[in-house]
């Protein structure tokens, strides 16, 4: 899948293509860049704590659904990446994922509320007559192309990708304010949401997150076929 798009940039056009393994590498240089260090839960717990440091339990995390071959990325005819949008497919029939020790501690406060969001928002359990779910785990644009359409256009390549693989919803998890507003703009539906200030482990907020992000937040949308 490849399709070409006119000019955004004072330079450069892009297009949005099928993210392969073999941009495993430069895909991660963006997200250091772009994605990690903005993320509110990363930022509340100084997950990355220097300018050049990097989490592998992070990175390993999200990458792992690029193999499914259902990511997207959005580069320039120079080959820059300016927009990345990791996907993957959730079953009815899947086992359930147990939560495994994180060797990190910091990583592992983010995947033990990412365990409590898929519990607790139960997107089976509220959808009984869908039974293939594709998830939009990871999306992010350069910050020097954001507002040119680019996350909307990836989203609708996405969706496009969901119906070609027989899902009957769209799911996508937001830790930001911003990220909750624009998936909302796009027509999504909020089915489960959880305040930072009243998750807790042993009476302490865990997440500290900074204004205007106040919680975690469960988005879908129905396919049609």
């Amino acid at each position: 899948m490849s399709t070409p798009s006119t000019p955004t940039s004072p330079t450069e056009p892009y297009e949005i293509k099928d993210a392969t393994k073999e941009d495993s590498e430069n895909i991660l240089v963006f997200l250091r860049k772009f994605f990690f260090r903005d993320e509110p839960l990363n930022t509340s717990i100084q997950l990355i704590e220097s300018e050049n440091a990097v989490c592998m339990e992070l990175e390993e995390f999200s990458l792992k659904s690029l193999y499914e071959g259902i990511s997207l990325i959005a580069t320039t005819t120079s080959g820059k990446i300016v927009g990345v949008c990791l996907n993957g497919i959730l079953k009815r029939d899947d086992p359930e994922e147990e939560l495994h020790e994180c060797s990190n501690p910091k990583f592992a406060k983010i995947l033990k509320l990412l365990d409590k969001l898929e519990r607790e928002g139960n997107v089976f359990g509220q959808f009984p007559d869908v039974n293939k779910v594709l998830t939009v785990k990871v999306l992010s644009v350069d910050n020097g192309w954001r507002g040119k359409g680019i996350a909307k256009e990836l989203m609708n390549k996405t969706r496009n990708i969901a119906r070609e693989q027989g899902c009957g919803l769209m799911r996508v998890d937001c830790s930001s304010y911003f990220s909750a507003r624009a998936i909302a703009s796009l027509g999504f539906d909020c089915v489960y949401s959880l305040k930072y200030d009243e998750y807790k482990e042993n009476g302490e907020i865990v997440f500290n997150t900074e204004e205007p992000h106040r919680e975690a937040r469960i988005y879908v949308q129905r396919l049609s076929s």
